[in-house]
């Protein structure tokens, strides 16, 4: 089978490029990671979803890739540029606890997070914490050429790169707007490379340096850790929320700028080849939120007895650049739509036992539409059309359509060949004490109603559930399923 170039789009240049490693066969990638103040929410995970889709894809086309996601436990302030508490330590106060301990707690809740997801493990978990001393020599180095000290800090004067904002291609509107004005900062845009703890005030985490006790900005560790687990310079691909297009990654690329000094020979270093950023994912209200509380993680969707996997589903209906709406129609409407791809499997499973196994060369056909769909920008929702279509095409044998389904598992990550129905029926958290035995037989008896032509039972059979919360889902070829009301 020939493959198709790869394209992807570009942050930086606002265009689709084709895309090869600089360094053969090795695809080297970063993806800003969480700060683990909080459980993630649900648009938070789009984000990681979008990443490991891009690191099949790279896996799909034989590269090797090395895949960096740090782990962001200092240092993030609460407006998100500078000014306000760092979000760790204002944590830690509110909840009474140890920082380290709040930051163990929420780390280890975002890989159960990811393993739900099916999402695969970076190659390294970077720590923030665990890079101080690094983060310091770094400073030391741009700071006599970019950087200016004040009362609050160590701050990088970002009329000393050439091109600032040139990500986010404004300094003036969206990004500015985000930015709380600094006692003594030189320009608007100047960000805090090291921050010093206010006099009298000793935080959780703070460490010695140079411009005073106090702990590393927030842009600094992305950085830091990219470049040392991912050079030489520049990397691959770096990855995030369109929301760090704006100011963080912008901030990072001036970072990464004054480092190699190459503010005059190469205006146009960034530290990494291409810049790609997934949309919001948007409820009716607006984009998902963590400081505006009342946020819908992933557990709130298991405990309502949805599988973690119908919301990967949804996020892969979208193109990642797109935005996704989320709401409880549409992550129902995903999981409907994972119950029909696995009861459809387990039924070829089951007629593949009894037909010889052959293949021919038209199942490849598929394989080919779908390497064509990631190859063109991640391209999930034509991925998932060339699922369906291999999965329902009756022309090919039940053997030949398992065969090819194994490659779609692996680049869409539905683990489709592993699910089976009975796994979907996740058991909702305070909604019923109904075991699942009880429900199915509840159901048995509404087949018989049914098939008795009683309908006035059958009916309220149907009602009796839907009013302890279990909402009966009938016609073919989900049958007699049920799952929670959401």
């Amino acid at each position: 089978m020939t493959l198709s170039p790869l394209t992807l789009f570009n942050s930086l240049t606002r265009k689709l490029e084709p895309f090869t490693p600089s360094e053969a066969n090795l695809a080297r990638v970063y993806s800003c990671g969480p700060t683990v103040y909080n459980f993630a929410h649900l648009g938070n995970l789009r984000a990681y979803v979008f990443t490991d889709t891009l690191r099949r894809s790279l896996l799909l086309k034989g590269y090797e890739v090395r895949h960096v996601i740090n782990i962001t436990d200092v240092g993030h302030l609460t407006s998100d540029a500078d000014a306000g508490e760092d979000k760790m330590e204002l944590a830690a106060a509110g909840l009474g606890k140890d920082i380290w301990e709040v930051a163990a707690f929420y780390t280890a809740a975002f890989k159960r997070n990811l393993a739900d997801l099916n999402i695969l493990d970076p190659t390294i978990w970077s720590v923030a914490t665990d890079h101080i001393s690094e983060m310091i020599a770094f400073a030391e180095k741009i700071a006599p050429a970019h950087c200016y000290q004040i009362e609050s800090g160590l701050y990088f004067d970002v009329t000393t790169v050439p091109d600032y904002g040139r990500l986010a291609r404004s300094v003036s509107d969206e990004g500015e707007s985000r930015i709380d004005p600094v006692s003594g900062k030189r320009n608007l845009q100047d960000f805090a490379i090291w921050r010093k703890s206010p006099p009298g005030e000793r935080r959780q985490m703070e460490w010695d340096s140079p411009w005073g006790r106090g702990a590393p900005g927030w842009h600094l560790e992305c950085s830091v850790m990219s470049l040392k687990y991912l050079g030489p310079e520049p990397f691959d691909i770096h990855t995030g929320g369109i929301d760090h297009r704006e100011i963080h990654h912008p901030n990072e690329i001036a970072q990464n700028q004054a480092y190699c000094d190459c503010t005059a020979g190469q205006p146009g270093f960034t530290g990494a080849r291409f810049w790609m950023h997934n949309n919001f994912l948007v409820d009716r209200t607006g984009k998902m939120s963590k400081s505006g509380g009342g946020f819908t993680t992933l557990q709130s969707l298991i405990d309502a007895g949805v599988h973690p996997l119908a919301y990967r589903l949804l996020c892969l209906t979208a193109h990642y650049r797109s935005e996704l709406e989320f709401s409880a129609e549409a992550v129902g409407a995903a999981l409907t739509r994972l119950k029909r791809l696995v009861i459809a499997i387990e039924a070829l499973r089951a007629a593949s036992q009894k037909t010889i196994k052959q293949e021919s060369s038209r199942g490849f056909a598929y394989q080919a539409e779908l390497e064509a769909a990631l190859s063109d920008d991640l391209n999930t929702p034509k991925a998932l059309t060339a699922l369906e279509g291999l999965i329902g095409d009756k022309t090919l044998t039940a053997h030949e359509r398992l065969a090819r389904l194994d490659e779609f598992d692996r680049a869409l990550g539905l683990n489709l060949i592993q699910l089976r129905r009975s796994d979907l029926r996740i058991r909702p958290v305070g909604r019923t004490e109904m075991t699942d035995m009880e429900i199915e037989a509840r159901l048995d008896a509404r087949i018989e109603a049914r098939a008795a032509k009683d309908f006035a039972r059958s009916d309220g059979i149907r009602d009796e559930l839907l009013a302890i919360g279990i909402e009966v889902m009938d016609g073919d070829p989900l049958r007699w399923d049920w799952r929670v009301a959401l």
